[in-house]
């Protein structure tokens, strides 16, 4: 029998759908004919009330990932209370962290004093050089958007807050992976995670935005040799700690590659419960947290079985691959195409992924041990591994 997932980690999207840009990639604009016009964002009950349930659903440790939209809209104000409201609804023992996912637009000094003050993580949206980032990331009034983040970025890193950049990888950079990976390095990235953007239209076929999945898999094998050859111990990217995990006999730690998935809950600001963030849709929503409590949600059949359809859908032809273990099919949203027989449910990136970890599987002996070797003499954690601080 699959047992549910230990409560550990939940995205929460305070604002819903509003935000301050009009990224033309974004998922989640087909998705708003779900959700009544108003309000968009939660009231400060509502989101007490949800703090204290996702809590008393929690084990030892609970981390929050502040989502959107853009979660800031909510204001600095609002954050601080979600900072107190978590501290009065802690349980004894438990371990609370946060996350916050952001364009970065709205962030000053004081959010980063705040960010830093209570240890929030921060993804921070950057496609890379300015020509790159705006050609799809832009303000509601159609503006650049690249200033502001590099700002942000900037802000961040003169109060030590820890930063992710997350970059989309699309049509518009995906031909320059050395540009873009060399624009990261010049502006002081430390810790880099790549997301290949695929993007279905309502008829069938992929957006012009959408790269070819062998663009992708060359960008990545481009970037993984510059990264080898000059920032080792300098630069921790996401998909090349992934690479290196099935080395080391450790499971991954990112959903994308993970044999099963549903672990990663979504929770919309009207209180609706989805078992990831790109499932918000009428098929999959589990419930509200209003009419059944979360914990029951949690533990909701459909939730188990849509982290266990990962690993039972696998196509023929993925069960026969011979990087699956890196791989597991990738993410179920994108198995949108056939293999050469026919079969459904191949990944359309699959091309793009296999070119990848059969480029990086001959240094992953190498890489692998110097893992084992710093973190018996440091104790550190695998993402730690390559930061020389």
């Amino acid at each position: 029998m699959i047992q549910a997932p230990t409560p550990g980690l939940v995205m929460v999207k305070p604002t819903g759908p509003l935000c301050n840009l009009d990224c033309s990639y974004c998922y989640y604009t087909g998705r708003l004919d779900l959700f009544d016009p108003e309000p968009r964002r939660m009231s400060d009950d509502q989101l007490e009330d949800a703090i204290k349930q996702i809590l008393e659903a929690a084990g030892t440790h609970m981390h929050f990932e502040w989502h959107g939209g853009e979660p800031t809209l909510l204001g600095l104000s609002t954050f601080r209370k979600i900072v107190a409201w978590q501290r009065r609804h802690q349980l004894a023992g438990q371990t609370v962290t946060n996350g916050l996912q952001t364009n970065g637009t709205l962030i000053d000094a004081d959010w980063a004093q705040f960010l830093f003050e209570f240890r929030f993580s921060v993804g921070l949206s950057l496609d890379g050089p300015a020509a790159m980032h705006d050609a799809y990331r832009v303000t509601r009034a159609g503006q650049p958007s690249h200033r502001q983040v590099v700002r942000a970025l900037a802000t961040l890193s003169r109060r030590r807050v820890h930063v992710d950049v997350l970059c989309v990888v699309h049509a518009a950079n995906v031909h320059q992976p050395e540009e873009v990976y060399r624009y990261f390095r010049s502006i002081g990235v430390r810790y880099l995670q790549f997301l290949p953007l695929v993007e279905r239209l309502p008829d069938g076929s992929m957006s012009e935005r959408t790269p070819e999945p062998e663009a992708v898999g060359e960008f990545l094998c481009r970037v993984f040799d510059l990264w080898l050859a000059e920032d080792v111990g300098k630069v921790v990217v996401q998909w090349f700690d992934e690479a290196i995990r099935p080395e080391l006999g450790l499971p991954h730690s990112l959903c994308l590659f993970r044999e099963t998935c549903g672990d990663v809950p979504a929770l919309e600001h009207d209180g609706t419960l989805y078992p990831c963030d790109h499932f918000v849709d009428g098929e999959h929503r589990l419930g509200s947290i209003h009419d059944h409590g979360l914990a029951a949600l949690w533990e909701a059949p459909d939730l188990v079985a849509f982290g266990a359809k990962k690993r039972q859908n696998l196509s023929e032809r993925c069960r026969q691959c011979d990087v699956l273990a890196w791989c597991n099919g990738g993410c179920p949203k994108d198995r949108l195409a056939t293999s050469g027989d026919g079969e459904p449910g191949r990944n359309f990136l699959c091309a793009g992924l296999e070119r990848f970890f059969q480029h990086v599987r001959p240094a992953l002996p190498a890489l692998a041990r110097r893992v084992h070797d710093r973190q018996a003499s440091r104790s550190r954690t695998i993402h730690d591994t390559f930061d020389l601080r």
